[in-house]
Formats: C-alpha cells, structure tokens, sequence
C-alpha cells in the first residue's frame, strides 16, 4: 500500500469522510504527485521540498485554475503531510511554509445610477399602502446606505424631521447619525400618512406589515427583489446591493472616502475603499468604450 491509500483509509475509516470527500483529496495528491515526478525521477514524498510546492502551485494558476481551486489543493497537501508526520512516514512538511495565492475579493454589485432613477420615478408605483411602502424601503436603503438589520429596527422616534436626521443602532449596537434629503422626507412623511390610515400598528416600527407588525429580515428581502427585477439583472438583487449602490453613488460624485466610511457605520477604512475599487473599474470601462485609442 502506498502512503496516499493509507492516508485515503484514514480519512475513509478513522475521520469519517464522505467518499467524495476522499476521492477530491485523491485526485489533488495524485496531481501533486504526477507534478513532481515529472521534475526529477528520483524525487518522492519524502524528498520534495517547499520549493517544488511552490512550482506545483504556480503550474495550476498558469493553467487558469483559480485562487480558490489552488489554495483547496495546497490544503489537502499539507493535510497529507500532517498525517504522514504523525506516523513518522517523512521527517519534513514541505507545504507547512508555503503560503496559497490570495484570494481577490470579488467587486460589489451595485445597480446603475440610471436604473435607479427609472425605478424611482413616481409612475413606477402604484398608491396603495403595499407600494409606498415598497418605494419608500428602497428610497431608504438607496439614500442612506444603511443595513437591513438597521432599517427593520427603526422605530417612529429614531426619524427626525426637523434635522432630516435618521438615528440607526449598528453592529455592535453602536449608534450613528445619517442625514437625509428632501426627497426621502417627503417619502417617509407619505408613508406614515398611508400606514397610518391603513393598518393598527402593533409595534412602535417605523415599517409594519398589513397587519401592523414589525416587518421581518425576509419581507424586506422580498419587497427590494422584486423592486430591482423591474431594472436590472444582476444576479444577486438584495438590500446589501442597495447599500453598494449608495456607496458607490456617493464615490461617483465625489463624496470623500471618510465620510462615506461614517455614514456606512464601516470601523475600518480598508472595508470602505472596496467601493474605490468598484468605481474605478467603472471609470476603466467607460474609458474603454470613449476613447478612439483605448
């Protein structure tokens, strides 16, 4: 038996593993394996180095393989070696050092300015209490970037009015101010005005569901999926989208990044400058399709 069916047995009999499980780790030793006999005859288990690892891992992104699939090999790699160590089958882990290729945090979604401004317009809505409410929630996430999970706690007495201030309780219940426009206001004050008039309220909410509950996680989920069905067609269209979009707006037309990091609740300016990212790679496109020369 060679030291990779052992190994197979082990995960098979002793961790339980599923058998797709197995034969994945199967297939991404035998590749290393395969790899390194190539370089030199001689060379084993027991005798490569960090160095042939290292020529494994850059073979596979040549190819094209991704990050992801790169970094899952490398994994089961070392994991062979941890349990080969502990059965003193080799004296040294050559896959303990070497570092996988970092992941590229792929760029947020965000709808389009123009799609947005479609979406909003008046026309588009119907005025029963079901689509005011629906245009004021995205009108909402769209003008202040905030979280579902900060949207759906607001309550009456979190609005103010006069100040055009909205109080929101953040990760970590930290509190925040976000200002907003005339626009919104106008919105949430009609808002109110129909679900005063249309539903008993059962809650101090400042959204409710027909029958004057807080409204849930799901619902507002559903209403913002529907709503961005009707003007785009991106795959993922979520509140979190929404809050994309706002970030992204607010970059576009140059808001500067700290205040976009505030007005996001974000701690850490290293999560805010992702939209930085987004934007530019919108700027690379417009130039592509503008310039006579791109």
């Amino acid at each position: 038996m060679d030291m990779i069916e052992g190994f197979l047995d082990y995960l098979k009999y002793e961790r339980n593993y599923a058998e797709l499980t197995v034969l994945s780790y199967e297939a991404d030793l035998r590749d290393f394996q395969s790899f390194y006999e190539g370089l030199e005859s001689e060379l084993s288990w027991k005798t490569v180095d960090a160095d042939v690892v290292r020529a494994w891992m850059e073979q596979m992104v040549e190819r094209g393989n991704s990050a992801t699939s790169v970094c899952r090999r490398l994994s089961a790699v070392r994991t062979f070696y941890r349990y080969a160590m502990s059965r003193h089958l080799v004296d040294s882990d050559p896959a303990h050092a070497v570092e996988g290729p970092k992941k590229q945090k792929p760029l947020p979604q965000f709808v389009k300015e123009r799609e947005m401004d479609k979406l909003l317009e008046p026309e588009m809505w119907s005025d029963t209490f079901k689509d005011v409410r629906a245009r004021t929630l995205i009108l909402l996430f769209y003008s202040t970037g905030m979280r579902l999970s900060e949207l759906i706690a607001l309550d009456d007495e979190m609005v103010d009015f006069t100040t055009k201030e909205l109080r929101v309780t953040g990760k970590r219940d930290k509190q925040r101010i976000i200002p907003f426009g005339g626009e919104l206001c106008e919105a949430l004050r009609e808002y109110i005005r129909r679900r005063d008039a249309a539903v008993v309220r059962t809650t101090s909410a400042l959204f409710v569901t027909d029958k004057g509950e807080r409204m849930n996680r799901n619902k507002v989920r559903y209403e913002v999926q529907k709503a961005l069905t009707r003007v785009t067609t991106l795959k993922k269209r979520t509140p979190h989208v929404l809050r994309h979009t706002f970030a992204t707006a607010m970059l576009n037309h140059d808001a500067g990044i700290e205040s976009v990091k505030k007005l996001l609740g974000h701690e850490s300016l290293s999560t805010t400058e992702i939209y930085t990212h987004a934007t530019f790679e919108q700027l690379k496109r417009v130039y592509n399709n503008a310039h006579p020369r791109a």
